[in-house]
This record gives structure tokens, C-alpha cells and sequence, in this order.
């Protein structure tokens, strides 16, 4: 029992989110032993941009023997040799499905399609690239001793040379690094909340607007090294969704899965579970809505666990509240006018990679978001 009477409430969640946001509790695993059979994957995930610009890569890929995660490695210190194992393998599904200059294949090869699968059953994840082995799981620090941040950071595995990649995947990669504020704020709300601690709930909110807006400040950075032409045709390709794609030797009816986006990042749904901002029901919502399977499992469960705090709204003063709804409405206009400017005014196709009709949605998000402001 606390002194005023009240027990504490058990913790919301583990102190590595609290510390790392929705990155891993410890940096991603660069490589793979050397000398072990998975090894032979670091070497392709260095080859794989140079690959790509061979016309019989897809030849070349048919032929290769990829060691096969062993199944009873599931303990969590496996962990972080089987998210590199979905980060290099995921890679060359992608680029063996979505080869630039040539037409999307309609199958997967059993040698790719049968091991990665495996390994993504394990994830509890479909079976494609998706945000967490593309951003999460894809960075290093050249300082372990420095911040998860640009200038101290650089990509695992890419689909091309251009640095320009590079740029798009760590600015996410801080963006996440950031959400641990959040995460933090919210722990520190949820111990308030018992006690009606309206000084520390104020505060926290406070906390929680102030790291969104520097999440939107670093969103802000993407034209600094990354070109919009660049970005259209050279890699965007490769997170697309797959369209009725077969998994040979896994199942012989075409799959269609989602591919690698943003929003299948947990900050903004994390930020709409606490704040209880009701979105319309829509076509848009359920996309949403099933990009969640594409979460890391963990992730889905925080989420679910946030959802179920009683609603701030009137707990909190309306200054508080309100700045964290206008600086999620700022994050969200500036991903729309990235969107604009680096994709929808360059193709017709209304969909994102992720197989949604994106800008529609992201003008439903901002309206609604501010719509939920206390007046």
C-alpha cells in the first residue's frame, strides 16, 4: 500500500520500453557467427543491391541453398539471431518478388518461400518485409556508447547503394527511439491515475506532446538526403505489397500480403488507444485496423494493454490533453505532405505500399484527431 491509502498499480509494461521505445531491448545483431552455416546470409545481404542489377538475379536466387532456421530455437536468447535471420531472408523475398525493371513474379521459390515462412510462423508474422525487419531490426549505432539518432547511425541491409535509402530507414528508426518518452509519460500516468495525481498527469502530457513534436522535427529531415525521384523508382519498389503471390512448397493458393509502411509502426496507434480518439468507421479503419497483424507480436499486446487505461480525457486539464492531439496532428500533415511529394504526385495508383488508399486516409486521421480536441 502507498501512504495515501491507494496500492500502487503493477507495472504497465517492461522498463526496456520505457528506455528503448519500440526498438529492441538491445541493439540488433549485426552479423551471424562467423563460420556458422547462417553466415552465408551476411554475405548476400552485402551482395543483394549489386545483385539486383543483374537481369538473371531471379535465376540466381532460384538456385540458392539457405540454411533453414532450426525450430527448436525459440528461446529468447535466439531472439535476436532469428529477427536478422527475417531481416536478410525478408530482404531477398521482397527483391526477388518486386525486381526492379522487370514484372512483379507470381511466385516465391520453395527454397526462399518454405524457410522464411518457418521463420516468420515463429515471429507469429506473415510471411513478408514488413516495418519491423525494414526499420526496427534493421540499424547500429557506430558509438554504442551514443544516442539511437542520426549521425550515430546506418543501416544493416539495403535494397540499393544509394544512401538516400539509408536516410529513410534511420529517420524512422530515431522517430522510434524517440517513442520511449512516450511510453515512459504514459507508465508514469497510469501510477498517477489511482491517486488522481492531476499535477503528474499534466505533466506527463505535457511530456508526451513535447516528444511527439520532436518526432515531428526529425520527420521533417527526410528531403535533406533523400531525393523524391530517387525514392519512387529505386526502392519504394521493393516494400511493396505482393499481389496473389504462390509460396511454393507452403501453399498453393496465391497470398496477398501487405508490404512494408509506416503505419505499421505502433507509435500513432499507441497515441490513439490512449487517447481514445474515435476514428469513423471505415474501409480506411479496417485497413488499419489489419495492418496491426503486421506489428510485432509484443507490440500488439502493448497496445491492447494502453487501450485499456480509463480515458484521460477528463482526468486532464484541456491544455495538456490538446497538446498532445495538435502535435499528433502536425506529425500526421507532415508525413501527408511527404506522402504527396514523394509519391502521389508521381503515379496515379491511389495505393501506398501498403496496399491502402493513403492520402484519403491520412486526411481522415488529421481531421479526426483534431476534432477530438477538448473545446
Amino acid at each position: 500500500m502507498t501512504t495515501t491509502g491507494v496500492r500502487r498499480p503493477r507495472a504497465l509494461f517492461s522498463g526496456s520500453l520505457r528506455r528503448h521505445g519500440f526498438l529492441p531491448e538491445t541493439d540488433p545483431l549485426t552479423a551471424f557467427p562467423a563460420g556458422s552455416e547462417m553466415a552465408m546470409l551476411d554475405d548476400l545481404g552485402r551482395d543483394l543491391p549489386s545483385l539486383l542489377q543483374d537481369r538473371g538475379f531471379r535465376r540466381y536466387c532460384a538456385a540458392l541453398v539457405l540454411p533453414t532456421w532450426p525450430l527448436h530455437r525459440t528461446r529468447a536468447a535466439d531472439l535476436p539471431q532469428l529477427r536478422l535471420y527475417y531481416v536478410r531472408v525478408g530482404f531477398l523475398a521482397s527483391a526477388y518478388i518486386n525486381q526492379v525493371g522487370a514484372e512483379p513474379a507470381p511466385c516465391l521459390p520453395r527454397n526462399i518461400a518454405v524457410p522464411f515462412a518457418s521463420a516468420c510462423a515463429l515471429l507469429q508474422r506473415p510471411p513478408i518485409l514488413s516495418y519491423a525487419g525494414y526499420a526496427l531490426y534493421n540499424w547500429k549505432r557506430f558509438r554504442r556508447d551514443g544516442p539511437i539518432a542520426l549521425g550515430n547511425l546506418d543501416t544493416l541491409q539495403n535494397f540499393v547503394h544509394l544512401y538516400d535509402e539509408h536516410w529513410f530507414i534511420l529517420v524512422h528508426v530515431e522517430i522510434e527511439a524517440i517513442a520511449a518518452r512516450i511510453l515512459d509519460a504514459i507508465a508514469k500516468i497510469h501510477v498517477a491515475l489511482p491517486n488522481d495525481d492531476l499535477a503528474t498527469i499534466n505533466a506527463a502530457l505535457f511530456g508526451i506532446g513535447a516528444a511527439v513534436r520532436d518526432q515531428t522535427q526529425v520527420l521533417r529531415r527526410i528531403p535533406e538526403k533523400m531525393d523524391p525521384s530517387l525514392y519512387y523508382k529505386t526502392f519504394r519498389p521493393y516494400i511493396r505489397f505482393f499481389d496473389n503471390v504462390v509460396y511454393e512448397g507452403v501453399d498453393q493458393a496465391p497470398s496477398n500480403f501487405r508490404g512494408e509502411t509506416g503505419a505499421q509502426s505502433s507509435i500513432m496507434p499507441m497515441l490513439v488507444a490512449f487517447m481514445k480518439i474515435q476514428h469513423r468507421s471505415s474501409i480506411l479503419t479496417d485497413h488499419l485496423a489489419d495492418l496491426r497483424n503486421y506489428m510485432p507480436r509484443e507490440h500488439r499486446s502493448v497496445i491492447d494493454s494502453i487501450a485499456a487505461l480509463p480515458d484521460i480525457r477528463s482526468r486532464a486539464d484541456r491544455d495538456p490533453y490538446n497538446e498532445v492531439l495538435d502535435a499528433m496532428a502536425a506529425f500526421r500533415e507532415v508525413h501527408f505532405d511527404w506522402a504527396h511529394e514523394y509519391i502521389n504526385r508521381r503515379t496515379d495508383d491511389p495505393r501506398g505500399t501498403g496496399g491502402t488508399p493513403y492520402m484519403q486516409w491520412l486526411e481522415q486521421l488529421i481531421a479526426e484527431t483534431r476534432a477530438a480536441r477538448i473545446r
